[in-house]
């Protein structure tokens, strides 16, 4: 009694054709297929940040040591 047989999913099937026509299931599975490729592309992109984006700047280390150096004087 927890399964459904085929007879359950021509009825859903029939129903959710009626309900939205075959135009707007067409357009939905498009637009679907259209969201997967876009995720897809996304994840492509985050693999390589490194070649996109410019040199990181060098930390000044002087600034740093004088500043300590500055408190141990004080």
């Amino acid at each position: 009694m927890g399964s459904l047989s085929i007879w359950h999913w021509v009825l859903v099937i029939l129903v959710v054709v009626l309900l939205f026509g075959r135009g707007k299931v067409s357009d939905l599975m498009g637009d679907v297929a259209k969201g997967i490729k876009s995720f897809k592309k996304g994840l492509a992109d985050d693999d390589t940040p490194a070649a996109t984006t410019a040199d990181p700047k060098p930390i000044e280390q002087q600034t740093a040591v004088k500043s300590e150096a500055e408190k141990a004087q004080s």
